[in-house]
C-alpha cells in the first residue's frame, strides 16, 4: 500500500508521526481526567494563556516551550486571583483572561518580521517542523504525565467524586487539583507544536471522548484514548500528505471525526433488536 507507507519515507513526516504520537500519549492520559472532571474550558484557556509567552519567545529567539509554560502558569494564577478578589465566576474569569492573553500574544508576535508565518505556527501548529530536540522534550513530558497520573490516581479519583471523603482519607484533594491543573498545562504546552494553541483542545478531548463508550474504567479509557490519538495523528498526516492540507488542523479534525464515529458506532451497537 504505497499510499500508506510513502509519506513516512520522508524523515520530517516520520518525526511528525513520532512527535504527534507522543503528544497523543500525553493528551490521552491527561485528557481523560479533563473529560471526567469537566475541565475542557480550562484546557482551552491555558491554550490561549500560553500565547504571550510563546509569542515573546518566538520574537526574541528563546525556547518556545519555556515561554509557553511560564505564560500558562501565569494564566492559571490570574484566574485564581480574579476569582478571589474580583468576585467573578470561574468561567467568567477564564473567558476574560483567555481573550486578553490571545490579544496580547497576537500583539507581541505582530512585531516579528515574519508575522504571518509565526502567527500561523503558534495558532495552528507546525508538526512537520518537529526535530530531535522536540522529540526528547515530548518524551520527557509523556513520562512525567504517566508517572504523575499513576502516582496520584487514587487522589484524582477521590477528588473527582467526593472531595470531603478524599480529605477524610488523607488524599489531599487540593493538592490533587493543583497537580491536575499542572498536568493540563503540561499537555497543552508540550502538544502545542503538533496542533497549535487553538486546536490543542481537540487532541486533548476528542480521543478520550472516543474511548468513553468502549471502556468501564479510567485506566482502560486512557489506554484506548491514546490509541485513538495515535490513529488521529496517522490519519491527519496521511490527509495532509495526499490532500495538501495543514497537518495540525488535519490531525485535530481527524480526532474529532473519530470521536463522532465512535459515538455513532456505540449507539448503533446498543440499539435493541439489532442483527447479531
Amino acid at each position: 500500500m504505497p499510499w500508506l507507507t510513502e509519506p513516512f519515507t520522508a524523515d520530517f513526516v516520520l518525526r511528525a508521526l513520532v512527535g504527534g504520537g507522543l503528544a497523543a500519549v500525553i493528551c490521552g492520559v491527561v485528557g481523560t481526567w479533563v473529560v471526567v472532571r469537566g475541565m475542557a474550558f480550562l484546557g482551552e484557556a491555558i491554550g490561549h494563556g500560553m500565547l504571550p509567552g510563546v509569542a515573546l519567545a518566538t520574537v526574541v529567539g528563546a525556547p518556545v516551550m519555556l515561554g509557553g509554560a511560564v505564560s500558562a502558569v501565569a494564566m492559571s494564577g490570574l484566574v485564581g486571583v480574579l476569582q478571589r478578589r474580583g468576585r467573578l465566576s470561574y468561567d467568567t474569569s477564564i473567558g476574560l483572561l483567555f481573550v486578553a492573553m490571545l490579544s496580547l500574544g497576537v500583539i507581541i508576535v505582530s512585531h516579528s518580521r515574519s508575522y504571518a508565518t509565526d502567527a500561523t505556527a503558534i495558532l495552528f501548529g507546525d508538526v512537520l517542523a518537529i526535530d530531535e530536540d522536540d522529540l526528547v522534550a515530548l518524551l520527557v513530558a509523556a513520562a512525567v504525565a504517566v508517572v504523575v497520573t499513576a502516582t496520584l490516581h487514587r487522589s484524582f479519583v477521590a477528588a473527582a467524586f467526593d472531595r470531603r471523603v478524599a480529605a477524610t482519607l488523607g488524599l489531599r484533594p487540593q493538592l490533587a487539583q493543583l497537580a491536575l491543573v499542572a498536568l493540563v498545562t503540561l499537555a497543552v504546552v508540550s502538544s502545542y507544536q503538533a496542533v497549535g494553541s487553538l486546536l490543542v483542545v481537540g487532541l486533548l478531548l476528542a480521543p478520550s471522548v472516543a474511548a468513553t463508550p468502549w471502556t468501564t474504567s479510567i485506566p482502560t479509557r486512557m489506554v484506548v484514548a491514546v490509541g485513538f490519538g495515535w490513529l488521529a495523528v496517522l490519519i491527519g498526516l496521511l490527509c495532509s500528505w495526499h490532500a495538501d492540507t495543514a497537518a495540525g488542523a488535519s490531525i485535530a479534525a481527524a480526532a474529532i471525526a473519530l470521536a463522532a464515529l465512535s459515538s455513532v458506532a456505540a449507539q448503533t451497537l446498543a440499539r435493541p433488536g439489532r442483527p447479531s
